[in-house]
């Protein structure tokens, strides 16, 4: 007489950590998603929060540099107006400050059920992302926003009269900042995706025409002007980030285990 063999499922307390976060994101229904978005957006408030209070013992001096770029004294058209700008820059530069958990947080969301070891090389990875964004930030104000204004303030200038308000011109001035430097991070992005093995070089040279596709499609969007040597220079630079992304996910691929080959 066969004797039937039952196993067991082992509990989760007996689990190893990795096969723990398998089970418990095989576990995960729609509204648990939801409430991880929601913890997870509450943590980005709070670090942008207190990234506003932080910013705000400086914003007066980087609100000095921002007109300056303008040339003279901006126009406000509302008794609140100044206030709106003011923390319009708070805004811009508490985003800034917690772009490093903005970041991870948005990793985490996206690539769940990382073991314990690849959440470390995320969290090492975002000195870089923030470095880049930095290096973004100032390569668009020292080259493209003098080319942005001057373009837009000679624009038809026998017609038309720059006279541009406080809040249209600082407001102007955050959105491109800020969308011109958040593209500067895409090469650890893909570098991180490489590590997970979501992303390889070689699917990134596949589909090098849709990337080309893509930085045209992204300049147009980010880029305030409609003359296409900025244009053009734009693309440029995201294609030149694009490449260095392809050198970062091999170096990535070389270290993850999940593009090591099964002996």
């Amino acid at each position: 007489m066969a004797t039937e063999i039952t196993t067991k499922p082992t509990p989760p307390d007996q689990l190893p950590p990795a096969e723990v976060e398998e089970e418990e994101l095989a576990q995960m229904g729609f509204w648990d998603h939801i409430n991880e978005l929601r913890d997870r957006l509450v943590k980005i408030m709070l670090a942008v929060g207190l990234g506003m209070l932080i910013s705000a013992f400086f914003t007066n001096q980087v609100l000095e540099v921002m007109i300056q770029s303008y040339g003279e004294p901006l126009r406000t058209t509302s008794p609140t107006e100044s206030v709106t700008v003011f923390f319009k820059v708070v805004l811009m530069l508490g985003a800034i400050l917690a772009s490093p958990l903005i970041t991870y947080q948005i990793f985490m969301f996206v690539m769940p059920g990382l073991t314990q070891r690849e959440r470390r090389w995320v969290f090492l990875a975002l000195p870089g992302t923030t470095g880049l964004f930095i290096i973004g930030l100032l390569f668009t104000w020292v080259f493209l926003i003098p080319a942005y204004v001057g373009f837009l303030r000679d624009f038809q200038s026998n017609v038309f009269q720059a006279l541009w308000t406080a809040d249209s011109y600082i407001g102007f001035l955050t959105a491109v900042l800020f969308y011109h430097a958040a593209a500067f991070e895409a090469p650890l992005v893909f570098y991180v995706l490489a590590r997970g093995g979501f992303v390889t070089a070689g699917q990134m040279i596949t589909y090098w025409r849709q990337a080309v596709i893509g930085a045209a499609i992204v300049a147009a969007v980010i880029t305030p002007t409609i003359d296409p040597v900025t244009m053009l220079m734009i693309t440029g630079v995201l294609l030149g980030l694009y490449i260095l992304s392809i050198f970062l996910v091999a170096f990535a691929q070389r270290r993850s285990p999940l593009h090591q080959p099964i002996a």
